[in-house]
């Protein structure tokens, strides 16, 4: 279940060196000084033959937002996949190396994939409300496929979910009429509080905005700021500006690989790798 107390700050690093080698954990995270979420370390995957990913090493802190950035078909998606373990949905895969999760083993032999889909929820780059359900009825479904069956706290979870998805107000004199009846910004913010109800650690976004205008796309980061007090947060994004406006650390793939991974200040201001420093600057992706 998801902890709803204040957060805790985040430290800040030290700046990344002027060093070009690919960094495995950096210091400024290797010290401690923050909570971690996922600790991972020597992760690779593969799609049958081909590997998709190459030994990635991350300390991904708690109640912050983290954005994964790099050109398409670096293997971001595949790495937020990893995360809940959604990629095992496609035939044929493997992983080599460590996933963690506030110090547990996601894939160790006895944890039900189910279960990890229950602590770290996820949202697509398209929204996928269920067109033959109510508002109601799309927030309220992960619970009750889980057995939830008590009518008050089913009442309190859809409002504090729609609540924590910034759309009760919109949305709390209708909430019968059809989920795909909302426009496709409020059903993106429908789909949020859907991975909410059933109160994850961890809330993975893949391109959240992508299909959105900007006034939609302003509301869920606005979300995605307000979300960090209470949860761990981490974003794929092809939008640099976007990555700089909403997370705290930013982690640049290429080729499959973890190529730097730091404060975001850092990551687009001071990066310490060349490829890093090329893409932040539009020159290649």
């Amino acid at each position: 279940m998801a902890d709803l107390s204040p957060p805790k700050p985040i430290a800040a690093g030290p700046p990344a060196g002027a060093s070009s080698a690919v960094p495995r954990i950096p210091p400024s995270i290797a010290g401690g000084e923050m909570e971690v979420a996922f600790d991972i370390a020597g992760f690779s995957l593969w799609y049958g033959a081909n590997q998709a990913l190459f030994d990635v090493d991350i300390r991904i802190p708690t109640r912050a937002v983290t954005a994964i950035i790099g050109p398409s078909g670096c293997g971001k998606s595949t790495f937020l996949r990893a995360l809940n373990r959604m990629h095992e949905l496609t035939p044929g895969t493997r992983i080599a190396g460590r996933l963690r999760l506030f110090g547990e083993d996601l894939y160790a032999a006895a944890i039900d994939p189910v279960v990890v889909r229950r602590r770290v929820g996820m949202v697509f780059q398209k929204s996928n409300p269920f067109p033959t359900m109510s508002i109601a009825d799309n927030v309220l479904v992960g619970l009750r496929l889980n057995g939830v069956s008590d009518r008050a706290f089913l009442r309190d979870r859809l409002e504090a979910s729609l609540r924590m998805a910034a759309l009760w107000d919109e949305v709390k004199d209708h909430l019968s009429r059809p989920g795909i009846s909302l426009s496709g910004g409020q059903q993106q913010r429908l789909c949020i509080a859907r991975a909410l109800a059933v109160q994850p650690e961890v809330l993975l976004m893949d391109e959240p905005c992508s299909a959105l205008d900007p006034i939609a796309t302003a509301k869920i980061e606005e979300l995605i700021n307000e979300l960090r007090a209470s949860f761990t947060v981490i974003i794929v994004t092809h939008n640099m500006q976007q990555a700089a406006r909403v997370s705290n650390r930013t982690a640049f793939f290429y080729l499959g690989k973890l190529v730097e991974y730091d404060q975001t200040r850092t990551i687009f201001m001071n990066p310490s790798n060349s490829q890093t420093e090329a893409y932040v600057a539009g020159r290649f992706g």
